[in-house]
């Protein structure tokens, strides 16, 4: 099968991520075009994809996507522009039948979630979210153990994203912790471990209850929130998350207890085992996986990008479901919508739950109605 040609919309602070994962699986992928309505940044990404893959390529360069999907023979497109516009290009991506990889979050509403995943769906193309640390090689473990059943009866899970976001990384992307295009430290620091959370407690949710709240960061949306799910399993998940930490990140960790098995994960990117006692474990299995493990990625994003859109191609390869499609791209972030609107309402929200979006946050009436 042919090379996959890829393009990039959206050149900020993820999109190294984008053209590395390129660059790792290229010998089923290549980069032919870059897009971002700020020149310069799809200049940038250009130059480092050329830099950096050691080969001849040639990559053009837009400011409009809708440009490029006229003039450009793409069979998939990666999206890493603010949060608020994914769904708007993923739909008009997938009109014209491109696969698509959507930085997380997908969107900002439920109604928009559904709205792309009926588009893959009517239009026959893969949609990927990029939850990229579900392939963190500790995070597969966990889930092996779930799904062998080695914690027995699940119990309780907890997330902690402990971090420090000051008002620089704030005024370096005004959007950054605004309703219309972004949401706060919930939507968009601790979604992938909120995926996590739901991903290894079983998914299926009954309540959301939350209390959030702005402390420290002049922003419209939350610097802090806490989370607490009742899964209809009868487990309980907690989630702590926030910006406010002095002076710099704490930890981003991932427990899960149950009644044969306690595991949590650490690391700079939920990348290390930390804790691993099973009641079927051998005598020296902690030890083995802990002498066993990498060392930590270059910064939190981790190292999970690159198998992610390998996943994808083989995905497309294959005309399966990637690993992370729109559905479970869905389930955290509809998570995140719950709670904020149980901090709205002061109640848990019941699941499954009418269209919420980040927009709701500053229409009160709507909610109470």
């Amino acid at each position: 099968m042919k090379k996959l040609k890829f393009a990039i919309v959206g050149c900020g602070r993820i999109s190294y991520k984008h053209v590395e994962a390129i660059i790792n699986n290229k010998e089923e992928a290549e980069l032919v075009a870059v897009c971002d309505v700020i020149e310069e940044n799809a200049i940038e990404k250009k130059n480092d994809y050329i830099s950096k893959s050691s080969e001849e390529f040639n990559v053009n360069i837009y400011t409009d996507y809708k440009e490029m999907l006229e003039k450009e023979d793409i069979d998939v497109v990666t999206i890493a522009t603010e949060s608020g516009y994914h769904p708007e290009i993923a739909i008009n991506c997938m009109d014209k039948k491109k696969h698509i990889i959507c930085e997380k979050p997908m969107a900002l509403s439920v109604d928009d979630a559904d709205r792309m995943i009926e588009s893959a769906k009517k239009n026959n193309v893969k949609l990927c979210v990029s939850h990229q640390n579900r392939f963190n090689k500790p995070i597969q473990q966990l889930r092996k153990a779930v799904e062998a059943n080695r914690f027995g009866r699940l119990v309780n899970g907890t997330a902690r994203i402990l971090w420090n976001r000051n008002m620089g990384y704030y005024h370096q992307a005004p959007w950054r912790g605004t309703w219309e295009l972004d949401g706060g430290t919930l939507m968009n620091q601790c979604i992938h471990n909120i995926d996590l959370l739901q991903w290894m407690m079983g998914g299926e949710i009954d309540t959301v209850y939350a209390q959030c709240d702005t402390f420290l960061r002049d922003i419209e949306a939350e610097d802090f929130g806490a989370i607490v799910i009742r899964f209809k399993n009868g487990a309980i998940g907690m989630i702590e998350g926030s910006a406010c930490v002095y002076p710099k990140n704490l930890e981003e960790t991932l427990s899960i207890f149950g009644e044969k098995g306690t595991a949590c994960i650490g690391g700079l990117a939920v990348n290390k085992i930390e804790t691993w006692k099973f009641e079927d474990g051998t005598e020296n299995e902690e030890e083995d996986i802990l002498r066993a493990q990498e060392g930590d990625p270059d910064s939190v994003y981790g190292f999970g990008h690159t198998p992610l859109f390998k996943d994808t191609i083989d995905a497309i390869k294959e005309d399966r479901a990637p690993l992370v499609s729109g559905e479970e791209g869905k389930k955290g972030m509809a998570i995140i919508l719950a709670a904020y609107k149980s901090r709205l309402t002061g109640m848990p929200v019941k699941f499954p739950f009418n269209n919420f979006s980040t927009m709701d946050m500053v229409n009160v009436e709507k909610i109470n109605k």
